[in-house]
């Protein structure tokens, strides 16, 4: 059977832009059952890899309905949160109050030069229209010396993990999210990890946009993965 082409361009930005607000409302609850409830842990080691001091400017881009941006508020990082979709951004005001967000594209963002001294991504990477934009755009917004942490699904390197995750990936989460959700939604999910680039590349373009020390960890045997790095330029400075 022959697949459908994935959108590009000004179509890929639409589509996902209405995708996410229409699964804004249970986007949480289906994000719980499809990764049994670990996609907490690994926003949590996301938040803790910034290694930044109490009182630093963070955003949560791609920020969605905020779950990343709580736990970073919870680890006492000044939080703003950035989104594309209407959608998700009122998930964030009702359910998670107090967190500021700004409705924007991540290759336009609306923040001064050097206005952060971190910034968290949480599994958006492949849905931006332009990575290379998207990354520019990040470094540009944090301080020289400031932290970048982007988490993003990931392919386990063990075979019998792998043939594991495949089977949960492209069959068991459309159909969760079939169930709960939009069923298109969660049928692009898998098929969006065509938009990421492997980990040579995305390392390039970290090193591109202007990151040194550019790092990668493997969450739970690659279910995930995290990918880090340090804004080139002096040390960042209380």
């Amino acid at each position: 059977m022959t697949r459908t082409p994935l959108p590009t361009g000004e179509e890929k930005t639409a589509r996902v832009r209405a995708m996410f607000d229409g699964i804004a409302p249970r986007y949480d609850l289906v994000n719980r059952l499809i990764t049994l409830g670990m996609d907490q842990h690994w926003r949590r080691r996301t938040v803790r890899a910034l290694g930044l001091p109490p009182g630093s400017a963070v955003l949560d881009l791609a920020c969605g309905t905020g779950a990343l941006g709580v736990l970073a508020t919870g680890a006492g990082y000044r939080v703003v949160g950035a989104d594309m979709s209407p959608g998700m951004l009122a998930g964030t005001r009702a359910r998670r109050a107090r967190l500021p967000a700004a409705l924007a594209d991540a290759a336009a963002l609306p923040f001064a030069t050097a206005s952060f001294d971190g910034l968290v991504c949480g599994f958006a990477l492949r849905n931006f229209t332009d990575l290379g934009a998207s990354l520019a755009e990040a470094a540009r917004v944090l301080r020289p010396g400031g932290r970048i942490c982007l988490l993003e699904v990931g392919a386990p390197p063990r075979s019998l993990l792998r043939a594991g995750h495949r089977v949960w990936f492209h069959h068991v989460v459309p159909a969760i999210g079939a169930a709960l959700s939009d069923p298109a939604a969660y049928r692009y999910l898998p098929e969006s990890v065509a938009y990421l680039p492997d980990e040579r590349v995305l390392r390039q373009m970290l090193r591109a946009a202007g990151f040194s020390a550019v790092g990668r960890q493997l969450l739970q045997g690659g279910l995930s993965q995290l990918l880090t790095g340090t804004r080139t330029g002096p040390a960042w400075e209380p």
